[in-house]
């Protein structure tokens, strides 16, 4: 009793202490320690809360239940978070308003809502830049990056995230650039230059460890191990996730908790450990369900559609499946990014219209001040003087006339710009998303469809055993070709790196799948600096060095397969060389392969060659100038 009774008086000394403040204090210091302290920081917001609803204090109310909101996202629960937000439009406070938009649109980025994302974003940058606030429009420019980024449109993802990081640095705000870090490593992740995210993943980890941001730490520590895993190191992935796990569980973040435990199933289904994913399977779906997030849920799904395919129990694998389809189509539709690219440009198009509104008002305030001036004149100069006077009104009346006329011009020219820009985006958009889930899905749908056949029957017939399995390999080679297609689509230039970056990685495979051959890749392209081509030139000199190096797989009957990259002046030379048996250049057809390549070296205007001798080895070069 006595024991209950000093807690009771604790409590009360506590809430009598923080009841001193006021309710803006209160909100202050329960958002500055939310982060290292969440718990700590909703008792802190109840009591404003209280304290405002006693006052009737409508603003107060809404900034408190917005900040509520905020935290609760963090911790993962998302449809409350997004409930207080949405109480707190009521207000008129356009601060308050505006970190309510911010919420909202980190809440529905979460939830896979990326238009609606979106538009609560434009809303919230529109009050930012209206009162100049150069840290939250930094905090919004990074959320708007990760829109797009999540949406596959990496060219103004990596745009926004630049524009954040560009104004964090002048504000010296650390978090600020640990998060820009953090989103650009997940872009140079998805294209696959692994080196690179680890890097940036590191920096933002560094960053949180000296602000010991519990939250950024366990995101940075999930995202080093992700990257980890990519390169196979798988011990070390293991140990990065669990870390994660650990901090996200700490601080009560269920949507951490269940990332944690996906990626770490993912790990030991990939390295052979099945029995053990189980465990962690059925936690990360139990806590990505309490969370409400897509992605989490869908990774679980697939997880135990993995998983159960091992065990050999193919009913229930298949089940999963198709839990995890209808999932995707009751959270995301094929005008999604439709959507967001119409919003950027009403976006853009309205600060545009402003900008005209402005300038107009400005032009008529100096044509209003000028003829004030010339009236008083005309009261006191004599007939030649007003004469002169009224000459003058129209010369400068006319000037400004053409001045307003230009820049009307000049902003419509801008303007119509933008837009041709955005419709040929959005087509290029649809037709690569055309291309990836109707033929993309299909392609895998036979994949999926011959592997169960095999798995399914009981088949005796080797030599319809090694048609399905034919049929398999050559449709796995058709989705890496439409892969790559899709990736030159979605680009509107393409760097002389990603070029390097994208052969790399199919040398690497191609080492990986061919016994009996060392493949090598250099690059002395140093000097040229940040060579881009467009999308078709960078396309096609792709093809051509990939159809080089399968002929030499396929025929050559090499030991050794070495690619180059290299320049001299103006040109840059591409090299595939071979130590295999080499061909009769005179005396052989040339096939379909070759034929192509010439033609694709024609389209681009390079040069194209082929040397071989008998038993000496076959070399390739393609060159093609450069400014």
């Amino acid at each position: 009793m006595k024991k209950l009774l000093l807690i009771i008086c604790l409590c009360f000394t506590i809430q009598l202490m923080y009841s001193q403040d006021s309710p803006n204090q209160l909100n202050d210091l329960a958002m500055d320690i939310y982060k290292s302290d969440p718990n700590k920081a909703l008792e802190i917001l109840e009591l404003a809360l209280k304290i405002s609803e006693e006052k009737i204090d409508k603003n107060g109310i809404a900034k408190s239940k917005n900040n509520i909101g905020i935290v609760f996202r963090d911790l993962g629960r998302f449809e409350e978070a997004k409930a207080l937000s949405q109480e707190a439009l009521t207000i008129n406070d356009s601060l308050i308003l505006a970190s309510a938009y911010n919420n909202i649109g980190v809440v529905n980025r979460n939830l896979g809502l990326y238009d609606e994302a979106l538009a609560s974003y434009i809303k919230a940058l529109s009050i930012y830049e209206a009162k100049k606030m150069e840290r939250q429009i930094a905090t919004t420019h990074n959320a708007i990056g990760l829109v797009y980024s999540y949406n596959g449109i990496n060219d103004k993802a990596i745009d926004y995230h630049l524009k954040a990081k560009t104004s964090f640095e002048k504000l010296d705000n650390k978090k600020g650039i640990s998060e820009v870090y953090n989103n650009i490593a997940i872009i140079y992740a998805n294209d696959g230059d692994l080196d690179k995210a680890l890097d940036y993943f590191k920096y933002s980890l560094e960053i949180e460890e000296g602000l010991d941001d519990k939250k950024g730490m366990a995101e940075s520590v999930n995202n080093v191990g992700a990257v980890y895993y990519y390169m196979d190191s798988i011990d070390s992935a293991l140990v990065y996730f669990n870390r994660s796990a650990t901090i996200e569980k700490s601080i009560g973040n269920l949507a951490g908790v269940a990332a944690s435990y996906n990626n770490i199933a993912d790990v030991l289904l990939s390295s052979g450990k099945t029995d053990d994913s189980k465990t962690y399977i059925d936690s990360a779906y139990y806590y990505a369900n309490n969370s409400k997030v897509s992605t989490d849920i869908e990774a679980a799904l697939i997880n135990y559609s993995i998983y159960y395919e091992y065990k050999n129990q193919l009913k229930k694998s298949i089940s999963y499946h198709k839990q995890l389809a209808k999932f995707r189509d009751s959270t995301l539709n094929i005008e999604t990014n439709e959507k967001i690219a119409k919003l950027d440009i009403a976006f853009q198009t309205e600060k545009k219209e402003k900008e005209i509104s402005s300038q107009r008002a400005d032009i008529a305030e100096k044509e209003l001040s000028l003829n004030k001036k010339n009236t008083q004149l005309l009261g006191l100069i004599v007939f030649a003087a007003l004469l002169a006077g009224i000459g003058y009104l129209f010369y400068s009346q006319q000037r400004l006339k053409n001045r307003q006329l230009q820049k009307e011009n000049e902003l419509k020219d801008a303007l119509l710009k933008i837009e041709t820009q955005n419709k040929l985006q959005e087509q290029r958009l649809r037709i690569s998303r055309d291309l990836h889930d109707n033929i993309g899905a299909q392609l895998t749908f036979i994949i999926s469809s011959i592997d169960n056949l095999k798995y399914g029957f009981d088949i005796k017939d080797k030599k319809l055993t090694s048609k399905l399995e034919t049929i398999s390999e050559f449709t796995t080679s058709t989705i890496y070709e439409l892969r790559d297609t899709i990736w030159a689509m979605n680009k509107t230039e393409i760097s002389l790196e990603d070029l390097q970056s994208r052969i790399s990685n199919f040398i690497d495979k191609a080492d990986v799948a061919s016994d009996g051959v060392d493949f090598s890749f250099s690059s002395y392209t140093s000097e040229i600096g940040n060579l881009q081509f467009s999308s078709v030139e960078g396309m096609n000199i792709y093809r051509i060095i990939q159809e080089s190096i399968n002929n030499a797989l396929k025929y050559s009957e090499a030991k050794h397969i070495k690619v180059s990259f290299s320049a001299e002046e103006s040109t840059l030379i591409f090299k595939i060389e071979d130590d295999g048996i080499g061909f009769d250049l005179q005396n052989t057809q040339m096939g379909n392969g070759i034929n192509n390549m010439n033609k694709r070296a024609q389209d681009i205007a390079a040069d194209f060659e082929i040397t071989s001798k008998i038993d000496e080895g076959t070399q390739v070069v393609l060159k093609i100038k450069h400014s």
